[in-house]
């Protein structure tokens, strides 16, 4: 199976993540300010414009607002706090997780920007720095259903499924509407190959929310699995109508008209997923089995190669360049990439391996 397995690791995006705003004068899960004088006066005034903007998702005004709060406030933290979830959410990332630093610079007990930043750092790949933040403040927000969806994408990023799946378990028991903790414990299960329980949850996850676009996406995927690339082509179709710039879904999108054998029409879509993410090795290995579909041997190599410097373990990797090879008429080199694959757990190539190899 060739699809992408794209979780939600941004669990704040898509709902709840209101929840994570600090407030002023308002109580939420997260934390709580209160009035304050004179010259901090003013900077409260900017800080209520700001709210106004983020929760308008009206983001770079947001930014200009909070920092003419700071601008009257140096050590405003819940000002710092809330810039960075501006930021972070006009993907601003490093700009987020500077900003939530500077927040608990400010103040070292600020539960809410060390959640936050645990988010960013996640999205920046840094797993082991999010689980440090996650561990600082996991007696205040144990029971913090968001909380328990960042601990298991950290857990899951960290490659710990059964850890993963124990947070993932406590988010949906504390919230059983949470979508994203639905989606990224299906995802969870399919990459375990245990297909009806991710089945179950992304039922209930598009359930509860028809528009999830990584629900949708993660729906193709058990579609694929089961060599249903037609209905599963409708389904990351109705996820590109959410975010249609998503390179994950324009890989995958690429790769079932590949198997659909609409190759003109693949090849265009995973161009634009490089465009976007040029680290996203499915798309080299989708770009590399177009070539390899054409018989162009040679770039099928560049492709699958380059894929496997940025991620051996991409599925059935070694097989498609095993079968490269061997289209180039090198089929010792074609047995020593099955040969790996094998070692990677790459069934495909196993089996490739034992019918041309004789092993």
């Amino acid at each position: 199976m060739g699809l992408q397995n794209q979780k939600i690791n941004k669990a704040g995006r898509l709902t709840g993540w209101l929840a994570k705003i600090t407030t002023y004068g308002l109580l939420v899960p997260i934390s709580l300010v209160t009035a304050c004088t004179d010259r901090s006066d003013e900077a409260a005034q900017f800080f209520l414009r700001g709210n106004v903007q983020l929760q308008k998702r009206e983001y770079r005004e947001a930014v200009r607002f909070y920092t003419e709060a700071l601008e009257k406030k140096p050590d405003f933290a819940d000002a710092y706090n809330n810039r960075g979830l501006a930021k972070f959410r006009n993907d601003d990332v490093e700009g987020a997780l500077a900003d939530y630093s500077r927040a608990i610079d400010t103040d070292p007990d600020f539960g809410a920007a060390y959640l936050n930043r645990a988010e960013a750092r996640l999205d920046l790949g840094d797993a082991g720095g999010s689980l440090t933040d996650l561990q600082r403040i996991e007696k205040q927000y144990a029971d913090s259903t968001f909380y328990q969806l960042r601990l298991g994408d950290t857990h899951t990023r960290l490659n710990e499924p059964a850890r993963a799946q124990l947070a993932y378990d406590r988010a949906i028991q504390l919230a059983p509407n949470n979508v994203e903790a639905l989606t990224n414990r299906a995802a969870l299960f399919f990459s375990q190959k245990a297909y009806e329980l991710a089945r179950q949850d992304i039922a209930n996850a598009l359930r509860l929310n028809p528009k999830q676009d990584a629900a949708l996406n993660n729906q193709s995927l058990l579609l694929a699995q089961a060599g249903k690339f037609a209905d599963a082509l409708t389904y990351v179709d109705r996820a590109l109508s959410v975010k249609p710039t998503q390179p994950y879904y324009l890989n995958n999108k690429a790769y079932l008209l590949l198997m659909l054998n609409r190759p003109a029409e693949a090849l265009p879509l995973v161009e634009q997923s490089i465009r976007l993410n040029d680290r996203n090795a499915w798309a080299y290995r989708t770009l590399g089995l177009y070539y390899l579909k054409q018989k162009q041997t040679e770039p099928a190599l560049t492709n699958l190669r380059k894929a496997e410097q940025l991620d051996p373990s991409v599925d059935a990797l070694y097989y498609y360049i095993g079968k490269a090879e061997a289209e180039a008429g090198r089929q010792e080199a074609a047995c020593a990439a099955w040969a790996r694959g094998v070692t990677a757990g790459d069934q495909l190539a196993k089996a490739e391996q034992q019918k041309q190899c004789g092993k």
